[in-house]
């Protein structure tokens, strides 16, 4: 059995990156962060983590507001929930008033509705972030509509 996880102090880029690499269902590591924390189990073992940066939608990156930009957990039961409301208490502690995240459509947002996010918007499918003035590669996850939570 391996017991109930518990949040830790926050772990290094480099271990939050590998951890996604591994666990990830769709989105390689971000490029770029603002804070990252990690759940255990109580025998140390690394089960989940989150990644905390700037909004990637320029319009929404006004100096108070920060958004969970990965979460990846090994499937332990609770991990998610957990890392959630740690990133909004790590973002409150850091003097920001908004914490927000995006899901794809068709995930439930059941963990995130555990640590008291809400949605707040839809976003309709887009073709990706390629334009002729920043060409961007393809990642895979264009053309999927998305929800826009919040924590609360």
């Amino acid at each position: 059995m391996i017991g109930t996880p518990r949040v830790g102090e926050g772990i290094s880029f480099r271990d939050a990156c590998a951890f996604i690499s591994e666990w990830h269902r769709h989105h390689k590591p971000p490029r770029g962060y603002k804070a990252c924390v990690g759940v255990a189990t109580h025998d140390g073992a690394l089960v989940g983590v989150a990644i905390i940066g700037r909004p990637v939608a320029r319009h929404l990156d006004n100096g108070h507001t920060l958004e969970v930009t990965r979460v990846a957990t090994d499937g332990t039961r609770n991990a998610c929930s957990m890392l959630y409301a740690a990133c909004w208490e790590i973002a409150k502690g850091m003097g920001y008033s908004r914490l927000i995240t995006y899901t794809q459509q068709g995930e439930g947002g059941a963990s995130l509705r555990a640590a008291g996010w809400r949605v707040i918007a839809e976003r309709p499918a887009r073709p990706g972030w390629d334009r002729p003035s920043r060409p961007r590669e393809l990642t895979g996850t264009e053309n999927v509509p998305r929800y826009l939570w919040e924590a609360a």
